[in-house]
């Protein structure tokens, strides 16, 4: 079938994805054609598409003569009739599976045979969608996502029964919006949704369970990952009633139960607590449809003073690596005397040497003085056995990640370190417990897990076992404060927030790749694109490194006995093969040796 090009489109459902995919489409010069029968929504879509042209006029972006023109080219019209003369046909009607059906089967009436018909469902089978159809042939799914205007991604879902030139047409008319397509099987959540709601459901799950507040599991998944919005927040923006509807659509074709809605968005939904949308969600805002976040009864009190905290003037910390050097460049710069400890004087030294490093590059980029930098380094004390712990009033352990190491050290720092010492791990998945029953005095013993490199990364979490003083708890998180770090409070978990929420997710996107799903190009631009994520999860879990990836992941199976928790099988074959990441050359991709 030869098809004509895909200059007029018609986009149903004016709501606010429908009227940003109508906005992108004049802005590159297509006839558009938004068709809803509410008429006040149409209102809303012209005057929307208004405001946002001249914003650009205003910028210098358009000209006024280019947004006449562009505002000439969008139409609105109440009845799908108005679709008769459009090459491409994108529904963007609510979710819901009936709605959608009557939608397309009633184009198949209208429209000519050569029009593409393309829902933007985001949970829907297209292949059931397109099976209801009478040219099925010419169904596919173009997801774009919000703001669609701003977001470069656009999944472009081929079923089994989708005819290659419709894909095709419809991949090229994305690249020439500007978007990224990216070519997409027909299963729920296709590949950013599949990964993103999986981990937003576990968020909710974690704070359903009072593991977490839903402030420290938004500010640990933003401070600790980078990520531009926590995921509760972001239920709230999606709409916890949609965030449902899809969990509800990936567990059907999973059976995953990472995937069966956590109770709590059910509950939320049959409220009408749905999110921004409804003014109250997860957190409660000024007014339905505002961003703005108000207080309520959930809401932590401005000010939080720790009573009872203990006095820390001096900092051990324990180990000679990366992590153990940033931690203590991190206390010294906030005025703690820090003895730096390693098995010898020499590691020691190195380690010292390394704090040095790091702080000049600090004066050579303006951000400290030499004098700073000076006194700081002036501030760290190295020394070759944990002996020389005996005066002070903090101990971290920044050691191996293995159990058995951490249980000897503490041992040992039950012996030198002074009663009313504060004994702190660094562990980011072993359990702070197993470290505390290692001494005489378990309730001295926390978990500070940093993040990686220490000296830029906001994020501790503090975590506390059941037998933790309220006093240590109280010190830890006031010297959090004193280090310019946030500090978020968890529980004694495989994982705590931040890895119990990142390594599932970074485990799902290996299975899809198993799968031949997608490629491993095509998930980390879905994830950057769509997600907004710094990095890929496969850039991230090369970064990271496989084996140590797949220890965490190892952990939270262990722990919590899901069989989705189990790692993916190509994950535990690259790391046998030695495939570990960057740190080896090699692990999803290959990289340069240094």
């Amino acid at each position: 079938m030869d098809r004509p090009p895909l200059s007029t489109v018609a986009v149903v459902g004016l709501g606010t994805m429908g009227t940003g995919i109508a906005e992108v489409l004049a802005r590159a010069g297509r006839e558009v054609i938004g068709i809803d029968p509410d008429e006040s929504a149409a209102a809303q879509a012209v005057l929307t598409l208004e405001n946002s042209t001249a914003r650009a006029v205003a910028r210098g972006r358009l000209t006024e003569e280019e947004r006449q023109d562009l505002l000439a080219r969008f139409r609105t019209f109440g009845d799908l009739q108005a679709a008769a003369d459009a090459d491409l046909v994108i529904e963007v009607a609510p979710e819901d599976f009936d709605t959608k059906r009557t939608i397309l089967r009633a184009l198949d009436g209208i429209v000519r045979p050569t029009a593409i018909l393309a829902t933007g469902t985001n949970a829907l089978s297209v292949t059931r969608l397109a099976s209801d159809t009478a040219h099925p042939e010419r169904v596919l799914g173009m997801h774009f996502f919000n703001p669609a205007p701003a977001m470069k991604l656009v999944e472009i879902v081929s079923s089994v029964l989708t005819a290659p030139d419709a894909a095709d047409a419809v991949t090229s008319l994305a690249e020439e919006l500007g978007k990224q397509p990216i070519p997409v099987g027909d299963r729920p959540g296709f590949v950013a949704d599949g990964l993103l709601f999986g981990y937003l459901n576990q968020a909710a799950a974690m704070y359903e369970a009072r593991y977490a507040s839903r402030e420290d599991i938004d500010a640990a998944m933003k401070l600790g990952c980078g990520l531009p919005m926590g995921p509760l927040e972001l239920l709230d923006l999606i709409g916890i009633d949609t965030a449902r509807t899809v969990l509800e659509a990936m567990y059907a074709a999973s059976a995953d139960r990472l995937h069966a809605p956590a109770p709590i968005l059910g509950h939320l939904s049959q409220a009408g607590l749905t999110g921004r949308k409804a003014g109250r969600g997860f957190y409660t805002y000024e007014a339905p449809g505002s961003e703005v976040v108000v207080p309520d009864a959930l809401t932590p009190a401005a000010s939080q003073a720790d009573s009872g905290a203990r006095e820390v003037r001096s900092v051990g910390v324990a180990g000679s690596g990366t992590m153990a050097s940033g931690i203590a460049e991190v206390f010294a710069k906030a005025g703690y005397d820090v003895v730096l400890a390693a098995r010898s004087e020499e590691k020691a030294e190195k380690a010292k040497s390394r704090i040095a490093s790091s702080l000049d590059r600090s004066v050579s980029k303006g951000r400290i003085s030499q004098e700073d930098r000076d006194a700081t380094l002036a501030r760290v004390t190295p020394a070759g056995s944990l002996d020389a712990f005996g005066g002070v009033d903090l101990a971290v352990e920044a050691v191996a990640e293995d159990l058995a190491v951490k249980q000897q050290l503490f041992a040992t720092l039950d012996k030198v370190c002074k009663p009313g010492a504060v004994l702190a791990t660094t562990t980011s998945s072993l359990p702070v417990v197993a470290c505390a029953r290692a001494t005489s005095r378990p309730q001295d013993v926390i978990g500070m897990h940093f993040f990686n490199p220490a000296p830029a990364m906001k994020l501790v979490e503090v975590v506390r076992t059941v037998l933790t003083g309220d006093d240590v708890h109280a010190t830890v998180r006031e010297v959090c404060g004193r280090i310019r770090k946030h500090a978020v409070d968890c529980g004694d978990r495989a994982g705590f927030i931040v890895n119990a929420l990142l390594f599932p997710y970074l485990n799902n996107a290996v299975r899809m790749v198993e799968e031949h799903y997608a490629s491993l190009d095509d998930i980390d631009a879905a994830m950057k694109l769509g997600g907004g994520y710094p990095m890929g999860p496969f850039e991230l879990l090369d970064v990271v490194g496989l084996d140590v990836s797949l220890a965490i992941q190892r952990v939270l199976h262990r722990e919590f006995r899901e069989p989705g928790l189990a790692p993916a099988p190509l994950l535990e074959h690259l790391v046998a093969a030695g495939c570990l990441g960057r740190k080896s050359g090699r692990g999803f991709r290959e990289y340069a040796r240094r």
